[in-house]
């Protein structure tokens, strides 16, 4: 099996958990936040929504640099529209991903604001973290609907709700 076909794998078992968190998202609480320092719902549902668009980003460029591309969260309200989101943006960089090569992860990706360089890594290393951030993310929902007592999906098995505890 190739590196490209195990993150192919990796990305399509994830979006299965993560579709799931992003169900439970509540229409009425996308102003809702456990802290003022931390997102609010919308803030983190659409964040995790955008990150499988991260996929191709690196896939087709030699860096981001935030001091010209300044992030613009797409306006999400409500779940539906989250679900939907997601769902175009895991089957589009799904696609990307396919249609590459293990080659194509060797380069070199750097993430930047201005001269202010935050990591170099190869292309492969930075789809990589990207699921590990879908993965933190997604966990972050997860106590947010734990706080506002949603029953939380299992990730890689059942949950306590799902047992019944």
């Amino acid at each position: 099996m190739s590196i490209i076909q195990m993150l192919v794998k990796e990305m399509e078992q994830e979006a299965q958990t993560t579709l799931k968190m992003l169900e439970r998202v509540p229409d009425d609480k996308y102003q809702w936040s456990p802290h003022e320092k931390s997102m609010n719902i919308q803030q983190l549902a659409t964040h995790i929504a955008e990150l499988p668009t991260w996929v191709p980003l690196v896939l087709n460029t030699t860096e981001l640099d935030f001091a010209v591309n300044a992030y613009k969260p797409i306006p999400i309200t409500n779940t539906a529209d989250l679900l939907t989101s997601f769902e175009k943006a895991f089957s589009e960089s799904k696609a990307q991903l396919e249609k590459a090569s293990d080659a194509d992860l060797l380069p070199d990706w750097t993430m930047r604001n201005g001269e202010v360089i935050y990591f170099v890594c190869t292309k492969g290393e930075v789809i990589r973290t990207t699921f590990s951030q879908i993965v933190h993310h997604r966990a972050q929902l997860g106590v947010y609907l734990r706080l506002l007592n949603i029953p939380i999906p299992g990730s890689y098995g059942p949950s306590a709700d799902e047992q019944g505890f």
